[in-house]
């Protein structure tokens, strides 16, 4: 598992927890930031854009993700996400991010107690669908 010292993943937590307060989200009012760390130290950020399509809608974690591809930068060490309740990233992130690599480390902070936890992606999405099976 990649991991981070408690300085970095006290900063990689305070920036998600800072651009979650930037998330666009009338319809469910649950704020979600991400702060993702890549393994040139960038840190890429994003926030929940909630759309009244609800299936338009894109989470924060692709949101940190498409701007540090955009950026050049695809391979991750860390990832915190900041939410109410510490929720882990959807299935639909999991596989996302999982294109990139399944030894990321998750950060899931409860924006109210601000207490962690950790995690592997791999735990999150074992046996994720991977470009070997196109092969």
């Amino acid at each position: 598992m990649n991991s981070i010292d408690e300085q970095l993943q006290a900063s990689l937590v305070q920036e998600a927890l800072a651009i979650r307060s930037r998330a666009h989200a009338p319809y469910s009012n649950f704020q979600v930031g991400a702060a993702l760390l890549s393994k040139t130290g960038e840190i890429f950020l994003g926030c929940n854009v909630e759309n009244a399509s609800y299936s338009l809608t894109i989470c924060a974690e692709r949101v940190a993700a498409g701007t540090a591809v955009a950026s050049g930068q695809s391979q991750w060490v860390a990832i915190a996400i900041a939410s109410r309740g510490a929720v882990t990233p959807c299935g639909a992130c999991r596989q996302f991010l999982a294109e990139f690599g399944s030894d990321l480390l998750v950060l899931s902070v409860d924006a109210e107690s601000q207490k962690v936890r950790r995690f592997q992606l791999s735990e999150l999405l074992p046996h994720a669908f991977d470009k070997t099976a196109l092969d």
